[in-house]
């Protein structure tokens, strides 16, 4: 799917519906930069993602409302409600990559459970 440039006014209608990462990143984050065509290629590879980029610098306040205490950070939201995270300045592509396959596919309250 796409990769979309949040800002705080549009952040909450961006993560209000479907399956939604959000990649909080900053101009001065080296991490936050390498991992970039990383982000860019999963919003390629998922088609029912999309992607919300939110430059922490501009948006500090909706940062302090997610808790979000360092960079980089990727929110995993589904209709609205943040279900999964990962941050840290050490996140590799390869643990990006396997933390989205693995919480995109952790049901949800909604799916149906499974009885013994």
């Amino acid at each position: 799917m796409s990769v979309v440039e949040a800002t705080k006014e549009s952040f909450r209608d961006l993560v209000s519906s479907g399956l939604v990462l959000v990649d909080l990143w900053g101009p001065s984050c080296t991490r936050c930069l390498a991992l970039m065509p990383d982000v860019e290629r999963l919003a390629e590879e998922y088609e029912e993602l999309q992607v919300v980029k939110v430059e922490a610098p501009k948006a500090r306040r909706l940062c302090m409302e997610l808790k979000v205490m360092g960079l980089p950070a990727f929110l995993l939201f589904r209709d609205g409600e943040e279900t999964a995270r990962l941050a840290g300045p050490d996140v590799t592509a390869e643990e990006l990559t396997r933390w989205l396959a693995e919480s995109v596919s952790a049901p949800t309250d909604d799916d149906p459970k499974e009885v013994d």
